[in-house]
């Protein structure tokens, strides 16, 4: 190993709580989460930055060479995540690894989001439905569905109906086959007392 190379390796493993502290440092990783247009190795123009390894250790302030030198010898990137501090602050890290699971986070909290504020739309139907009314119905759940809204069917069977729920079963089954692009299935047909309920969520991939 070159042993210039070698002391500053050394420097970067030991040269610890030098400049910040460990508030400092949080809050620095915070402006990181928040920045969309990084600079990144060889893009880092200011002459000398505050470095954090990889594992979050604080090196100290070095200059950008030595730096650079460092994310290079760790076969990693150096990232400048605030360059408005004094001295700029800069982390080794993998980027491209960084990005991609900054945008994994950012999708999975989208998903959240829109399942925190998905509405249940309950739809009234009959084990003998006429034709026109089912379809209205289905016309008006697929629309929920693709805004992301889930979807609870019921049929109260009256009197006689009773001993034949398995028609009512029919009925909800052929709605959820007519609405299958855009929905999977949370619950089958249950019935509790003269009340048989579905419920339908938006289909995954068209989220």
């Amino acid at each position: 190993m070159n042993i210039k190379y070698k002391n500053i390796y050394l420097g970067f493993l030991v040269d610890i709580n030098v400049y910040i502290c460990f508030s400092y440092y949080m809050e620095v990783l915070g402006i990181a989460k928040n920045n969309n247009n990084m600079l990144i190795n060889d893009q880092i123009k200011v002459p000398e930055v505050l470095v954090i390894g990889p594992n979050g250790e604080q090196v100290g302030v070095k200059t950008i060479q030595d730096a650079r030198t460092l994310a290079t010898y760790a076969a990693l990137d150096l990232v400048l995540i605030s360059p408005n501090a004094n001295p700029p602050v800069c982390k080794v890290m993998d980027y491209n690894k960084f990005r991609y699971e900054k945008q994994k986070k950012a999708k999975e909290a989208l998903k959240k989001q829109k399942a925190n504020t998905s509405e249940l739309k309950e739809y009234r139907l009959s084990p003998v439905i006429d034709v026109g009314d089912f379809e209205t119905k289905l016309r008006n759940a697929t629309k929920y569905l693709q805004k992301g809204d889930r979807i609870k069917l019921t049929i109260r069977f009256k009197g006689r109906q009773m001993a034949h729920t398995e028609l009512g079963k029919e009925v909800l089954e052929r709605f959820a086959d007519r609405v299958v692009e855009y929905a999977d299935i949370e619950q089958n047909p249950k019935l509790d007392g003269r009340v048989m309920t579905m419920l339908l969520i938006p289909k995954k991939d068209k989220n």
